[in-house]
């Protein structure tokens, strides 16, 4: 199944470019589900299936869940259980519908999801997400059941009463469970992000936070959608001044070797289906190029290190920090940071150096020698 995560600058368009490339699809007879909160009914066209996130919705159903398996906790506690009528949603709560979309996009049967995702920025912290917390869960909460027996005195002293470890740790399982699905549809070959932009002074520095964003999460940007493009054959000064400087903006785009989609400002907002056919982008779903690998070179022949190649595009000296913490590279690039977990052969290395070069961050790893295996 092929997923397209549809974000860009804010007001750039994302919802109506994610809503004609799904109809084009359906049209072109496969089976596509448009997933969005926003775009607006697709009456009659029977290849597409529009689900809509409702986060209040969600967090309401969620949060009664969780309360009904802690029942005996929160009775032990004294705790006064909420009524459904009483809950509004809270801060984050959209974030995690979004995501519980993603995980049902993916077991939908569908040949095609696209997904129309919040503004950039908060698109790249979503899709970071399910890993982060997955990390939090394993950090807070190992899953070793030793781990449950050390906890229960400690959480039983907090709390004032016993704590009921074994229904904490089918909790945290569970929530594993879950990210560890949408992170699967995050992480697949087959899911790659489509950045839409109205060419301006933004749209590059856009592409690059775009690029750097995805590259640190592994994800694929498979094309540059260029909307709102004015006419170019107009009389009008004006016009003809304004079309000037988007073809400038467009060409810098190009030279920073996007692949661009050009689609052409209506003169109108978007009415029905009609006017969706006329912005579908002209590769609707093509596949991505495939993300760089990050792959371990080893030179300890040559010079005694193994050299891990981390593909950053559009990276700068400047803006780069990385940190050795126990199996952990912390990796921050510009406003994004990661925790990558180590390979296991650069478990048993320490870190001597690092370099940028050409988009390619190489660190060098020297080989422990009291955690290398000997050779003869």
């Amino acid at each position: 199944m092929r997923i397209i995560l549809v974000t860009g600058l804010g007001g750039a368009g994302r919802t109506t470019v994610a809503a004609a490339t799904a109809l084009a699809e359906a049209r072109a007879g496969r089976r596509v589900l448009l997933v969005s909160e926003d775009a607006d009914p697709l009456p009659g066209e029977g290849g597409l299936r529009v689900l809509r996130p409702e986060p209040a919705t969600d967090f309401r159903r969620e949060f009664l869940a969780l309360q009904d398996r802690s029942a005996t906790a929160l009775d032990l506690l004294g705790a006064s259980p909420f009524e459904e009528a009483e809950l509004t949603e809270l801060p984050g709560s959209r974030q995690f519908a979004l995501l519980r979309s993603l995980r049902d996009a993916a077991e939908g049967g569908h040949e095609l999801a696209v997904v129309d995702l919040p503004p950039l920025p908060e698109s790249l912290a979503v899709l970071a997400l399910p890993e982060q917390l997955r990390r939090y869960l394993r950090r807070l909460l190992p899953p070793e059941r030793q781990a449950a027996r050390a906890l229960r005195p400690m959480l039983a002293q907090l709390a004032g009463v016993p704590m009921p470890a074994q229904w904490l740790y089918e909790t945290t399982a569970r929530w594993e469970a879950e990210l560890a699905a949408v992170q699967a549809v995050v992480d697949a070959p087959t899911t790659s992000v489509r950045l839409v932009l109205e060419p301006g002074p933004a749209a590059v520095r856009a592409l690059r936070a775009a690029r750097l964003g995805l590259a640190l999460q592994g994800l694929a940007l498979d094309a540059v959608v260029a909307n709102r493009l004015l006419p170019a054959d107009s009389d009008d000064p004006w016009l003809a001044g304004l079309t000037t400087q988007q073809h400038r903006h467009l060409a810098e785009l190009r030279a920073a070797g996007a692949l661009v989609d050009e689609l052409p400002h209506l003169g109108r907002d978007p009415r029905g289906p009609e006017d969706l056919a006329l912005l579908a982008p002209a590769r609707p779903a093509a596949h991505p190029d495939p993300v760089p690998e990050w792959t371990v070179e080893d030179r300890r022949e040559a010079d005694g290190v193994l050299v891990w190649h981390i593909g950053l595009p559009g990276a700068v000296k400047e803006e780069l920090s990385l940190v050795r913490r126990g199996d952990e590279l912390l990796l921050t690039v510009g406003a994004f940071r990661r925790n990558i977990p180590l390979p296991a052969a650069l478990r048993r290395c320490t870190v001597t150096g690092a370099g940028l070069v050409e988009g390619d961050l190489r660190v060098r790893f020297t080989p422990d020698p009291g955690l290398w295996p000997r050779t003869s």
